[in-house]
């Protein structure tokens, strides 16, 4: 049975042929008129026109003084019809190939074919062509539909053959583009500024998460990878500015899960002068409206869950809804009585353990059960540090969140602009830090200073690609195009290069 190395080989052969020719197999110019998917939708009106099309080969079928090429670029695939008499002599100032040359093309290289807008006999739109050229030889067979590439761990390493074999998985990422083209078009349609803030930072903060740390040579010193981007973008309020968002890379230095992966891109917005109240209505907009030009549609069916966004959202009260499951009053019961109920459900209990991070698994094992869409308002204080409170209910804060399909899509608030205030949280968390807590936020004294020059009152929101991939049904791996593996080189390819140190 042949090997990859035996068809590489075998490739390299034929690239070795071509160059003995005085083809050049890898040509900087190509002259594209028409994709192939315009063509066959467009038939009609272009029949008997003169097209030049580019594209991978998928399919090579000769028979004596005929022969068939299908190829394929990203808006679909048409049939290069070849008639020995008609195709043009080798050119190889321009790197164009013989009826007699093409045995040296392999499926997955690229080519150029003009000719006249036809149909074949069996009624299949085609290019008759007059000259083809070479535009990449390649050296690997691509997996064809038919031999199918499901192994996972391959997907993941090779995702640009996944790409080209399965359909669904390239069409999934022209879906996350365009969620993320309705996100920006929705802010900037409403009067919203997209300003790049910073990915390196010297104190990070804006939520509760493990940071990647780095090392700048030119100042010799140690940075962050931003696990927000909050406050930076609230110092642009405090600098004036009134609506604003970031859209981009976040990095959370903590495990895999079907939900969340150390990297992943999430826009956070701030609002000045307006309320949690007209956050909610503005959020539910902009969902609607960024999932209908995403999916084409409000009624989904994720998993055991059946969700219509169309429909009234319901508001849930955090410590009603934790009382109502678990009959304990979040602001009056003790640690023990949070450790006793998430042993009571089976829930891990930690070592570290405090009373903010074990009611929020509590609320968590709540979540996984809903259907949605829900807001969850009138989250405690002591698990949400940077929202401003509640004037009925100091205990709580003006934080909202879409609960929907058992995850929380979101994070909202009507931000702290009280320095005192947030002086005082911040060392609430500092100190949770030094007890243990990894995950507690930094003491930013500079974001304090800030505030103590003034923002305005000020509503912010935040939902990251894990929007996207609940709608889409897939895992976080699944929803990136690139997900992070451990660094692994295959026996093949250490056959294939063996003069390679790949230690």
């Amino acid at each position: 049975m042949a090997t990859l190395k035996d068809f590489r080989d075998e490739r390299l052969r034929k690239l070795e042929e071509l160059r003995q020719l005085g083809v050049d197999p890898y040509p900087a110019d190509s002259h594209r008129t028409h994709n192939a998917g315009d063509i066959v939708s467009q038939f009609d009106s272009l029949e008997g026109q003169t097209a030049t099309v580019d594209g991978r080969i998928i399919g090579i079928r000769k028979f004596g003084k005929l022969a068939f090429i299908v190829i394929k670029d990203f808006t679909g695939e048409i049939q290069l019809f070849l008639t020995e008499g008609q195709v043009a002599e080798r050119d190889v100032s321009i790197s164009q190939l013989s009826m007699a040359d093409l045995p040296l093309l392999d499926t997955g290289d690229f080519v150029e074919a003009t000719g006249e807008i036809i149909k074949s006999k069996t009624g299949e739109v085609s290019i008759a062509v007059k000259t083809i050229r070479l535009l990449t030889k390649s050296l690997r067979p691509m997996p064809s539909v038919q031999e199918g590439f499901t192994n996972k761990e391959e997907r993941m390493r090779r995702r640009y053959v996944d790409m080209n074999v399965n359909q669904e998985v390239r069409d999934r990422f022209v879906r996350r583009s365009k969620f993320w083209q309705a996100t920006r078009k929705y802010l900037d349609d409403h009067g919203f500024l997209e300003i790049n803030i910073p990915v390196l930072e010297h104190t990070t903060g804006g939520a509760d998460a493990n940071p990647f740390v780095t090392h700048m040579d030119a100042l010799d010193q140690d940075f962050y990878l931003r696990i927000s981007h909050e406050l930076p973008l609230k110092r642009l309020i405090g600098a004036g500015y009134e609506k604003v968002y970031d859209l981009g890379p976040r990095f959370r230095n903590e495990n895999y899960s079907d939900e969340h992966l150390p990297e992943h891109i999430a826009l956070e917005f701030y609002w000045a002068y307006a309320s949690w109240v007209q956050g909610i209505e503005f959020m539910q907009g902009l969902m609607k409206y960024v999932l209908q030009e995403t999916f084409g549609t409000l009624q989904f069916k994720l998993g055991e869950f059946d969700i219509d966004l169309s429909k009234e959202w319901e508001h849930w009260d955090y410590a009603e809804t934790i009382k109502k499951r678990y009959g304990i009053d979040i602001y009056e019961c003790s640690l023990e009585d949070v450790q006793k109920a998430l042993k009571d459900n089976n829930l891990e209990v930690e070592k570290a353990e405090n009373k903010a991070r074990g009611i929020d698994k509590l609320w968590k094992n709540i979540r996984k059960d809903v259907t949605g869409p829900v807001w969850l308002i009138n989250t405690p204080l002591f698990v949400s540090p940077l929202a401003k409170t509640n004037l009925s209910d100091p205990r709580t804060t003006q934080r909202f969140q879409p609960v929907i399909a058992g995850s929380e899509l979101g994070n909202n608030f009507s931000e702290l602009n009280d320095p005192i205030d947030q002086l005082n949280r911040f060392v609430e968390q500092q100190a949770m830090r030094e007890a243990g807590d990894d995950e507690a936020m930094m003491l930013d004294i500079d974001f304090v200073e800030m505030l103590e020059y003034g923002i305005p009152p000020t509503c912010g929101f935040s939902y990251s690609e894990r929007l996207f991939w609940i709608f889409e049904g897939v895992t976080a791996r699944e929803g990136v195009p690139f997900p992070q593996l451990r660094m692994d080189i295959d026996e093949t390819t250490r056959s294939i290069y063996p003069d390679i140190k790949f230690e």
